[in-house]
């Protein structure tokens, strides 16, 4: 694949539209498109900075969801905690910030955090880090008015009994699984 041109198409607030002009390997010029968090110059700006992080967090032997609105699917999926990093933040900072707004809860301690990977690779550039983490604390509602989500913990019989019955987010629904396997 050779890329020739990398073209903004529309300026969101939140998501840049891209098409990308391309020689395939039969030597065809084709369009591709893409949307990003992030400005992009050129083609080489394609899969950069990181823009965010989804919390795999747990609490005696319990995992947190969150069960949250998605307008995107317009319903309610379960979820990680998750969040976009802020300008000059630290993904350590980002972390307890995200758990914090969204549940109320605190850090007690960053057990790993993966190298960013590509959350959507078929229509967009964008990376975030997956981070584990032991939290505590009381749930508390510091959300915007913009989003409506419920904070819970579950065990591992429960968590087992949502995959089977409850739509989740693909990352939530592998964490899950592996969190009800042991």
């Amino acid at each position: 694949m050779e890329f020739l041109k990398l073209e903004k198409v529309k300026d969101g607030k939140y998501l840049k539209n891209y098409e990308i002009t391309y020689r395939n390997k039969s030597g065809k010029e084709k369009k591709y498109e893409i949307v990003s968090r992030r400005d992009l110059a050129d083609v080489a700006d394609i899969g950069g900075k990181p823009s965010g992080v989804s919390i795999v967090a747990t609490c005696q032997d319990k995992l947190l969801l969150l069960h949250e609105f998605r307008m995107g699917v317009n319903r309610y999926v379960y979820n990680l905690c998750a969040g976009m990093l802020e300008p000059d933040e630290s993904i350590e900072e980002c972390i307890i910030r995200e758990l914090y707004e969204e549940t109320g809860l605190h850090v007690k301690e960053i057990k790993k955090i993966l190298p960013a990977s590509f959350a959507a690779v078929a229509f967009s550039d964008t990376t975030t880090y997956i981070a584990f983490a032991e939290v505590e604390g009381s749930f508390e509602d510091h959300t915007s008015e913009n989003e409506q989500i419920e904070a819970k913990f579950y065990t591992k019989a429960e968590v087992k009994k949502l995959l089977d019955t409850e739509p989740f987010s693909s990352r939530a629904q592998m964490a899950a699984y592996f969190f009800s396997e042991g």
